[in-house]
C-alpha cells in the first residue's frame, strides 16, 4: 500500500479532528438539555448532509433550547421565527425598504439570513408563508424583486410542530415535507431525566443564558467543512445502494400506504446513513447504518391510508415492517 501524500494525510487529520469535535457536542449540549442525544445526533447528521430537520414534540420538551444550544456549541448564528396565522412571506425572507435619504430602495434581510433558523410551530402559518421557505431550503437563496441573494453557509432550517394540537393549523403539504432531510420526534423525558431537569432549575439554571450554563463553542464552520468532505469520501457499495432502493420501493407497495417514499427520499436515506457511518468512525456504510436512519429519514415521506390510520397503524410501524421484510445484503 502506498503511503498517503501530504495532502491526504492532512485531510485525514482534519477529518479526525472534526469528528472528535463533533463527538463532544453531546456533552456540551447536555449542559443545557437533558436526555435528547438522538435529536442532537440527528441535527448533526443534517448539518453534515446540508439538510433540514422537522422537530415534532409536545410543548415544553426543549425543542427551542436544543437548537439554541447546538448553535452555541457550534459557534453559529441562529434566529427564531414564531410562525403565526398573520405572518407574511416578507417577515421571513426580507423586503425592499425605501430610504428617504438616498431616494432608493434597499434590501432589508429577514431572519432567514442566518446559519440555524428555528421555524417555531411552522404549521401555524398559511401555505403562502410556508412556501416562502421552499426556495431557501432547496436553493439556499432568497429571490426578492428578481434578484437572488445567497444565504450564509452553513444553513439549516429546524422547524417545530406540535403533534397533538391541530386547532388553527395548516398541515404541511407533501412537497414541503419532502424538503426536510429528517423528521425527529422529541419524546417526553424519562422520570430520571425529568428529575435532573427540575434539579437544575432549582439550582438556578436559566435556559435564556446558555453562557452561564457553561455551554461553550467546541466546533465551528471549519470543522463542518472538513467533516462534510470526509463524509463525501465515505464508501457506499453497490449492495448498500440497492438495499436503500429496495426499502423505498417496498414502501410504494405497502397496502397501508397511499404514498410511498420518492427517489428524493431514497437519496436522503443514503446521505444520512453515510453521515452516520462517518460519525461512528467508519469510512464505509453498512446495512445497520441504513436501518438506524430509516425512521427519521422516511417517516414524513409516506402517507397512511385512512382505514389503516383508524386501525392504529403508524408510519413508523409500516417502515419497521418494511425493514423486517426487505432482505439485508451480506
Amino acid at each position: 500500500m502506498m503511503a498517503p501524500t501530504t495532502d491526504s494525510a492532512g485531510n485525514t487529520e482534519d477529518a479526525a479532528a472534526a469528528r472528535a469535535s463533533l463527538e463532544t457536542l453531546r456533552t456540551e449540549i447536555a449542559k443545557a438539555v437533558v436526555g435528547q442525544d438522538p435529536a442532537v445526533t440527528g441535527l448533526v447528521v443534517a448539518l453534515l448532509c446540508r439538510g433540514h430537520v422537522l422537530l415534532e414534540g409536545v410543548p415544553g420538551v426543549a425543542k427551542t433550547l436544543l437548537v439554541r444550544a447546538l448553535a452555541s456549541a457550534l459557534e453559529l448564528d441562529t434566529k427564531r421565527v414564531q410562525f403565526t396565522p398573520d405572518l407574511m412571506p416578507s417577515d421571513v425572507t426580507g423586503s425592499l425598504v425605501y430610504d428617504t435619504r438616498t431616494a432608493e430602495f434597499s434590501f432589508q434581510p429577514g431572519p432567514v439570513f442566518t446559519n440555524l433558523l428555528l421555524a417555531d410551530e411552522i404549521n401555524r402559518t398559511p401555505p403562502k408563508t410556508q412556501s416562502s421557505l421552499l426556495e431557501a431550503m432547496e436553493e439556499r437563496q432568497v429571490t426578492v424583486d428578481g434578484t437572488p441573494r445567497p444565504l450564509p453557509e452553513p444553513f439549516l432550517v429546524a422547524a417545530t410542530q406540535n403533534p397533538v394540537e391541530y386547532e388553527g393549523t395548516y398541515p404541511l403539504p407533501e412537497a414541503q415535507l419532502d424538503r426536510f432531510l429528517l423528521k425527529l420526534t422529541i419524546p417526553l423525558p424519562s422520570r430520571e431525566d425529568e428529575i435532573a431537569v427540575l434539579t437544575r432549575h432549582a439550582s438556578g439554571f436559566d435556559p435564556r443564558d446558555l453562557h452561564a450554563a457553561g455551554v461553550r463553542p467546541v466546533a465551528g464552520p471549519a470543522d463542518l467543512e472538513a467533516a462534510r468532505a470526509a463524509v463525501a469520501a465515505t464508501t457506499v457499495s453497490a449492495e448498500i445502494t440497492a438495499y436503500v432502493v429496495d426499502i423505498c420501493r417496498a414502501t410504494r407497495q405497502s397496502p397501508s400506504l397511499t404514498l410511498g417514499v420518492s427517489p428524493r427520499g431514497a437519496t436522503a436515506l443514503l446521505a444520512a446513513a453515510r453521515a452516520w457511518a462517518w460519525l461512528t468512525g467508519r469510512d464505509y456504510v453498512t446495512p445497520d447504518d441504513v436501518k438506524a436512519l430509516a425512521l427519521p429519514a422516511l417517516r414524513h415521506r409516506v402517507q397512511l391510508r385512512p382505514e389503516a390510520e383508524m386501525e392504529g397503524v403508524t408510519a413508523d410501524s409500516v417502515i419497521n415492517s418494511v425493514l423486517a421484510q426487505v432482505p439485508v445484503p451480506r
